[in-house]
């Protein structure tokens, strides 16, 4: 299967370029999969891994279905690649179709047997400016709400929204992974994050510059997962 969408229109810029796009898909095929090595270890709740990756490809990061690589050579694209036996590849590509153009989020470009072509987002998730200690202006928090609440417009139910999924570029914020955007339910991910943004973040550690270390960071995670399962 694949699959070019069509709200691509045919602009000179490099990330819409269709014989570039076409190049990036070649190299995807040729260089990428037949020597990439990626596991599925959802079993655990954890991130799938990448046993092999062939240069220069680099990973951007790992999802509990997939995981995200870079080219040098395309900074432009990044191809999405599902860890095999996974579901919601079909899924990813409908809630991409639905959000179309949006300053936001990505875009799907193209969608081969198990991977998706992304337009790529720059930027630092909100879970590592914490750590690096960058400071978050409130515009991000906004500008997320507002991404999110164009989605439900658009019949998409924003879920698994968090630290990892959302990042921040230049005093905007931006939603990286929507791949459970068609999940049934309420998610109060968001909701729990942004309270902890008003209440400790904006008032403690934004004022006092503080860098979270990674460990601590990922004590109140795992806390927080078993908190939401107690409820």
């Amino acid at each position: 299967m694949t699959i070019l969408p069509p709200h691509i229109n045919g602009s000179a810029s490099p990330e819409f370029d269709r014989s570039h796009l076409h190049q990036f898909v070649q190299c995807i095929d040729r260089e990428l999969l037949p020597q990439l090595q990626l596991q599925n270890n959802s079993t655990h709740n954890n991130p799938v891994v990448v046993d092999r990756l062939p240069i220069p490809w680099q990973k951007l990061g790992a999802g509990n279905y997939a995981a995200v690589f870079s080219h040098p050579e395309y900074p432009h694209q990044v191809v999405k690649i599902y860890a095999p036996g996974m579901a919601g590849f079909e899924e990813e590509i409908e809630v991409y179709r639905r959000l179309g153009t949006h300053p936001a989020y990505s875009e799907c470009l193209y969608a081969g047997a198990n991977f998706l072509v992304l337009k790529r987002l720059y930027g630092t998730t909100l879970y590592d400016s914490v750590h690096q200690g960058l400071s978050i202006p409130p515009q991000v928090i906004i500008d997320i709400d507002r991404a999110l609440d164009d989605a439900r417009a658009r019949g998409l139910n924003p879920s698994d929204v968090h630290g990892r999924n959302v990042m921040m570029d230049r005093g905007r914020g931006f939603v990286v992974d929507v791949s459970d955007f068609l999940h049934q339910g309420t998610c109060l991910k968001w909701q729990h994050l942004k309270r902890a943004y008003y209440w400790l973040y904006r008032p403690i550690i934004q004022p006092l510059k503080l860098h979270i270390p990674y460990p601590l960071l990922d004590v109140v995670r795992k806390s927080y997962r078993y908190y939401r399962r107690l409820l």
